[in-house]
């Protein structure tokens, strides 16, 4: 059985390295061999996280390369600003919940789920700076009710364009966690196009703690939860997204080509603050389940780990 490695960035450097319980190794230093640059090593593919595997199970406890998880940072494990996918609207129960939200009438998730699948996928860009596990996440100044978004993303290892859906596999190289942090008011008149700005500002995505690289996973059941101050909010399986990750990359790389290290999120489950709360009569929203200064959120995978941040003051 081939063991799949949980890739990490790491230190002033942002080396690559592998996360091993609560150790870092830097992979570069272990073997020399071996890229010492997320981007160098995602390209290397299979011979990389080959040789990764044969470097770990050289090393011991006191080799050099070795760090302890406390002593360092951890950065996003990601290239420097990817281009970073998201479907919207992508699970019924979310999107029912959200629609119901805004509406002030109760929608049904089968509804949604039809109402979706009777056109083509839908979501946008994430184009700022990415945080990585632990980093605040500043409250943005024009955010009256701030939200999370806890999701399962994938990233590219090959170039990927006119994919089809049976041989999406072949491009993607590990999967990792991502919350699109998401400005609820001030979101301006529907357009076909928009700038779509409440989904980008300075932090408006932290992705993270590590990429599990080199394990053929099921990417259609994978576990994510999202707690609150360790209250469960979101709880869901990635068996409930309305497209896969096979369609929506053979939809997306229709005469585009995604770049090794790009990254696609698969949107959210039910349970954020948006798809809980209802209006009140007069059609305002109620504050209460939106995130304050202070709250820590935590996106977590029994696959993956957990991502935390917390939402600090800008």
């Amino acid at each position: 059985m081939v063991c799949p490695v949980k890739i990490v960035v790491f230190g002033p450097e942002r080396r690559v390295g592998a996360l091993q319980g609560e150790r870092v190794v830097d992979l570069n230093a272990a073997s020399p061999s071996l890229p010492a640059t997320l981007e160098a090593f995602i390209q290397a593919g299979g011979a990389g996280l080959e040789g990764a595997r044969q470097a770990l199970e050289r090393i011991g406890p006191d080799d050099p390369s070795v760090h302890e998880l406390g002593s360092v940072e951890l950065h996003a494990p990601c290239v420097h600003r990817p281009r970073i996918a998201c479907a919207g609207g992508n699970y019924a129960a979310h999107l029912a919940g959200a629609q119901s939200a805004r509406s002030g009438r109760e929608v049904r998730p089968e509804d949604a789920y039809r109402e979706v699948r009777a056109g083509p996928p839908w979501g946008f860009w994430k184009v700022a700076d990415v945080l990585g596990p632990e980093d605040g996440v500043a409250y943005p100044d024009r955010a009256e009710l701030f939200d999370y978004e806890g999701e399962l993303a994938v990233v590219f290892g090959k170039p990927a364009r006119d994919v089809p859906a049976d041989r999406v596999g072949d491009h993607l190289w590990g999967v990792t966690l991502l919350n699109d942090w998401s400005i609820r008011n001030d979101m301006g008149a529907a357009r076909l196009l928009s700038f779509n700005l409440p989904k980008n500002f300075d932090g408006s995505t932290s992705l993270g703690p590590c990429v599990v690289a080199g394990e053929d996973v099921d990417l259609q059941d994978v576990a994510v939860e999202v707690r609150v101050n360790g209250q469960v909010r979101q709880s869901y399986r990635t068996r409930d997204m309305i497209f896969s990750f096979a369609e929506l990359v053979e939809y997306l790389s229709r005469d585009l080509t995604f770049q090794p290290g790009d990254v696609l999120a698969a949107g959210t489950g039910p349970g954020t603050a948006l798809d809980t709360t209802r209006p009140r009569p007069d059609g305002s929203t109620p504050p209460d389940r939106f995130l304050k200064l202070g709250d820590l959120v935590e996106v977590s995978s029994p696959l993956i780990g957990a991502l935390r941040n917390r939402v600090v003051a800008k």
